[in-house]
């Protein structure tokens, strides 16, 4: 561990095998990993050797970034958060104060993650018994913007630009664009990419963007750009 003032960055190591299986969800910028003085860590941050920063990124007050952990380009991470061992974090990720996000996690570019929020990685937890080889993933796609004290149960998939409202309990995978709140969390609507809810017409499958005109079809739970001919990306 760095102590404050001390804080320095190793290079990633490439073979790692949690690397591996995320590459297809987080491609790492070239500018991923160079000197401190493109990012920033308070001097009462904590960062683990090795781990991997990108340029603009700002580390605030008593945040821990553990080892071989990975995070973007131009990244908020904000005060008292913890971001545990082998995390992938995208570009342009925000993540507010009092946030844990544990091993397992993969969050894409644009992600938004509210105050007090909360991830978790094992389904049965009991103090007495280890269950780090039962760590289950959780995957927060691009532009999904999770709300101030919600829950994401581990092995959920929060889809593209989906909204999850505050308070919320997601224990099941959430669509693209969806809007959804509740304990459990269940879809109410659906949401811009711009983060203003979207108003579908009387037959239900076209829709418009009262802020930014953005038009989106939709099929069932299926919602996508019109441009896209309504077409899910299910990678």
């Amino acid at each position: 561990m760095i102590g404050p003032g001390r804080t320095k960055i190793c290079r990633y190591r490439r073979g790692h095998p949690m690397l591996r299986t995320m590459v297809n969800h987080v491609q790492p910028s070239r500018a991923m990993i160079s000197n401190q003085s493109e990012y920033f860590v308070h001097e009462s941050a904590y960062v683990d050797e090795p781990c991997a920063i990108g340029t603009g990124t700002k580390i605030w007050h008593f945040s821990h970034v553990m080892k071989n952990s990975r995070i973007g380009e131009r990244c908020n991470i904000g005060q008292n958060v913890v971001v545990s061992p082998d995390v992938v974090i995208g570009n342009n990720v925000k993540i507010q104060n009092n946030v844990s996000v544990y091993t397992g996690c993969i969050l894409e570019d644009d992600v938004f993650c509210g105050p007090s929020m909360v991830f978790t990685n094992v389904m049965n937890p009991r103090s007495h018994v280890s269950r780090k080889d039962e760590y289950r993933p959780t995957l927060v796609r691009q532009g999904a913007s999770l709300g101030a004290n919600c829950t994401v149960v581990c092995g959920t998939t929060v889809g593209r630009y989906a909204f999850v409202g505050a308070g919320s309990v997601v224990t099941k995978d959430i669509p693209d664009y969806a809007l959804v709140y509740g304990n459990p969390a269940r879809i109410r609507g659906w949401m811009c990419a711009c983060g203003v809810a979207l108003e579908f017409g009387d037959s239900g499958d076209c829709g418009t963007c009262r802020a930014c005109g953005a038009q989106y079809t939709r099929s069932g739970q299926d919602v996508a750009p019109a441009e896209t001919g309504g077409k899910v990306d299910r990678d």
